[in-house]
């Protein structure tokens, strides 16, 4: 039998004033031998049309490593070696920045990328497009999407946002995430893929992040996930040598 979602009444104009909403990012861990594919992926989207998820349209967020450009006279310590940028659909006027190293996450205006490509202090080691269908259900939407570089489709991982809107607190909200997790999982599973869907929670209050959800929060998560979709390519890597 097929799930029915419902939706809240629709908050007042005041309500709207404050944006309220929390996102759990999940990446696809395949089995032990197998990768990912696009098969994969389409079973994925199917599965949540399965359960009344409304497809409305798609969604791109773009995350990209940035690398030092390193004059003879500086020293590799006075540079992050690395860290990320960050662009997300719901904010696409702010850019975000996350070293993992030292437990950073910055918010700054889009136009920073520009500023710099001006300054030549840090160049583009790999640039990687998160892209797919946005669903609705209920109080919730879904996005599912492929991991790509940059102007390839060669498929190097899958990824699902999990959005609930009306609350921004993690702590409130998470029983309902988990509960919500549990019945996806369920209805994945009965598909038999080669892999499942898993969530790391990055320790927030070491990024100096407060219960009050944000997209900063986002961000981090990406920054997480991708240290993830790495270790998972350098582990079949090892296997396949």
């Amino acid at each position: 039998m097929p799930i029915k979602w419902y939706r809240r009444i629709a908050p007042s104009n005041s309500q709207l004033l404050v944006s309220r909403f929390i996102k759990t990012v999940l990446h696809w861990q395949p089995n032990a031998g197998t990768t990912v594919n696009s098969q994969i992926l389409n079973e994925v989207s199917q599965c949540v049309e399965s359960i009344n998820g409304v497809k409305e349209g798609r969604w791109k967020a773009t995350l990209t490593f940035y690398k030092p450009i390193l004059r003879e006279q500086a020293s590799t310590a006075e540079f992050p070696r690395e860290f990320l940028g960050i662009l997300l659909p719901e904010q696409p006027n702010k850019y975000y920045f996350v070293i993992r190293g030292q437990k950073i996450v910055l918010e700054a205006e889009q136009t920073i990328q520009t500023i710099m490509e001006k300054l030549q202090s840090y160049k583009t080691r790999v640039a990687l497009n998160f892209e797919g269908f946005q669903y609705q259900l209920g109080d919730f939407q879904l996005r599912v999407g492929k991991v790509v570089p940059m102007q390839s489709e060669s498929l190097r991982g899958i990824v699902m946002e999990m959005e609930y809107l009306p609350i921004s607190s993690l702590d409130k909200s998470r029983q309902i995430m988990e509960e919500f997790l549990d019945i996806w999982q369920e209805a994945l599973s009965k598909r038999s893929l080669p892999g499942h869907f898993m969530h790391i929670e990055p320790n927030f209050t070491e990024f100096g992040l407060s219960d009050n959800y944000t997209s900063q929060h986002t961000a981090v998560q990406y920054a997480t996930i991708m240290a993830q979709l790495i270790a998972t390519a350098q582990a079949v890597q090892a296997v396949r040598n």
